[in-house]
């Protein structure tokens, strides 16, 4: 499996990359795939190799669900049908693999098209995309031409996933199975970094947005996104348990406290792109991850969470490193 890697790990050394930092995150990535801590590793890995080769295949990253299309036999179809199946739950899609739709739990097209037009340019840009999940965005940002586009996530099947769609896209992506602190400290060498759906689960969010900016090149951009609540720059939330269920949610601020946060963490430029409430046609259950979702995490009313709290706001900010 470590040989998926081989194109990415010639293709990084464009990047203005020290060559012990290279070598660090070939090391790295190859601990967690030799030595998995995770029990249906093998089961996933299966699903992946079954995956047959598939011949004169046609892509197009640029719909609401990323689509492989290919002239093959119904039987054909039904063997990559079950493959993608191995691979459940699917938190953040959707997918369209050769007639295989794979209704992922969140409708992520809807937050890229509310964002999309009012990103940083990627075109020929060094992308880094932090909390990367099965690399949903990542497929997204192809339609702009980026250079070099590397995705982190430490889930071994949202990897697995992403390998099983990458396989017949050829994208020539990566996404290293690590967390943002298993990256080598100060690289300084992407053009925009995206952390989605990430800074809520950190105990210390700004010791996040500074490992963000350690990423970027001088004026690079970051785009993020979060949970944030209503209020002026003194106000925030830190949930007593839990938030909407989620047990790893420490610190919800206003997008006026955040706009602070980043401009004490190294970036100026600050915009707020995108607030939007996370509605349950976003964010559902589906036969492709079949367990409770947003609904079952709200009263009954549906007007605020089980626990509460307000429903769950949602920004998405750009900045500019200094």
């Amino acid at each position: 499996m470590l040989e998926l890697y081989k194109p990415f790990w010639q293709k990084i050394k464009k990047l203005n990359l020290d060559k012990n930092d290279i070598q660090q995150l070939i090391d790295k990535t190859s601990n967690k795939l030799i030595d998995p801590i995770q029990g249906d590793f093998p089961r996933w890995f299966e699903a992946y190799k079954k995956l047959p080769k598939i011949n004169q295949i046609t892509c197009n990253t640029s719909l609401n669900a990323i689509t492989c299309t290919a002239d093959i036999e119904l039987d054909e179809k039904e063997r990559i049908k079950a493959c993608y199946q191995g691979l459940i739950p699917w938190r953040k899609g959707p997918f369209d693999m050769f007639s295989s739709y794979i209704d992922s739990e969140w409708q992520s097209f809807m937050k890229w098209n509310r964002i999309e037009k009012q990103l940083p340019d990627i075109n020929n840009k060094a992308i880094l995309d932090v909390g990367c999940g099965n690399g949903y965005y990542m497929f997204r940002m192809l339609a702009h031409s980026p250079s070099i586009v590397m995705g982190i996530d430490p889930g071994l099947l949202q990897v697995m996933q992403f390998w099983s769609v990458e396989k017949y896209v050829n994208s020539e992506m990566a996404v290293l199975p690590l967390a943002i602190q298993d990256l080598p400290k100060n690289m300084n060498c992407f053009d925009v970094v995206f952390s989605m759906g990430v800074l809520y689960h950190r105990k210390s969010p700004i010791h996040h947005l500074k490992e963000l900016a350690n990423c970027l090149k001088s004026n690079g951009h970051l785009v993020i996104e979060t949970l944030v609540v209503n209020g002026d720059e003194s106000t925030c939330l830190i949930p007593t348990n839990r938030y909407a269920q989620m047990r790893n949610v420490w610190f919800l601020p206003s997008v006026e406290m955040l706009k602070i946060m980043l401009e004490r963490s190294g970036f100026d430029n600050v915009q707020c792109i995108d607030l939007t409430e996370t509605t349950i046609e976003e964010q559902r259950t589906t036969e492709w991850m079949k367990f409770h979702s947003l609904k079952q995490f709200l009263n009954e009313d549906l007007n605020k969470t089980i626990e509460g709290y307000a429903l769950p706001l949602r920004a998405t900010l750009t900045a500019q490193k200094k």
